[in-house]
């Protein structure tokens, strides 16, 4: 695969209609028994879609797990949502975990083709205001949710050389890391700059500091984190300066990876 090197000053590359991708989630969610909700989101037309499903059987090594798994917070970043949809259509799931899925948090901003929502705000740099109509609907909807074991964040970056991804891990819990990079590796380039979005990184991850102080404004893994919702979430960054079906099999294939490992380590 090739750079296309089309992105200048922002994302240039595939849109996607929100309306026929969360349908099709929904769809692929029923044939599979997801339980399906709709959050109203105050000022806009349509509601975020939450899937819901909860584990069918015990796994062969160690205890069943609640997997969160969200995508489209930013509106330019369409492989995320699509990656979703795969996982979903594909019944790749494992059904030895239960699973909550926000296929897209975002739903105006994909529409538009824009990172933020559409009054302007970016939605990952708000889960420590709450500003915007998305995230206190989605917010709302978390605290009634029980913690999560593991959390993924699904992204893409306009402006990376490849594939990378942020981990959050206080417990020093057996790194997923190295086996999603793995997986990536062979459909997707990594970015292996020491330095990546200005913090120290090694082969690809990032591991930032998670020190409430030096956040002014909390993305969506960060809020889990110092919430209480999740101790072990990864945030998967996609390069958006490849076709549109590298980076949704980049995606995939990293939480597939990290299922895999999960579900043979416990």
């Amino acid at each position: 695969m090739e750079r296309l090197y089309r992105n200048r000053g922002g994302y240039r590359g595939e849109t996607v209609d929100p309306a026929a991708l969360l349908a099709a989630c929904e769809s692929a969610g029923r044939r599979e028994g997801w339980r399906i909700e709709h959050l109203s989101v105050a000022g806009r037309d349509h509601p975020l879609v939450v899937l819901r499903r909860e584990a069918r059987r015990q796994p062969t090594a160690g205890p069943s797990r609640r997997i969160y798994l969200s995508a489209g917070i930013h509106g330019d970043e369409p492989a995320g949502p699509l990656a979703v949809q795969t996982l979903l259509e594909s019944g790749t799931l494992p059904d030895t975990h239960a699973f909550w899925v926000v296929p897209c948090l975002n739903p105006a901003g994909l529409a538009a083709n824009r990172r933020e929502n559409p009054d302007g705000i970016d939605l990952n740099r708000d889960y420590r205001h709450l500003r915007s109509p998305e995230v206190r609907a989605h917010v709302a909807w978390l605290l009634q949710q029980p913690s999560f074991d593991l959390c993924f964040c699904l992204h893409e970056d306009w402006e990376a050389s490849g594939f990378y991804l942020y981990e959050l891990n206080p417990d020093d819990r057996p790194s997923l890391a190295p086996a999603m990079l793995q997986a990536v590796r062979e459909v997707c380039p990594l970015d292996l700059s020491p330095v990546i979005e200005g913090r120290p990184a090694h082969g690809g991850l990032i591991r930032p500091d998670i020190r409430p102080e030096t956040r002014p404004e909390w993305p969506e893994a960060f809020w889990l984190l110092q919430q209480g919702h999740t101790r072990w979430s990864y945030t998967l960054e996609a390069p958006s300066d490849y076709a549109l079906p590298v980076r949704v099999q980049a995606l995939t294939r990293a939480v597939q990876a990290a299922l895999h490992v999960l579900g043979n380590t416990g």
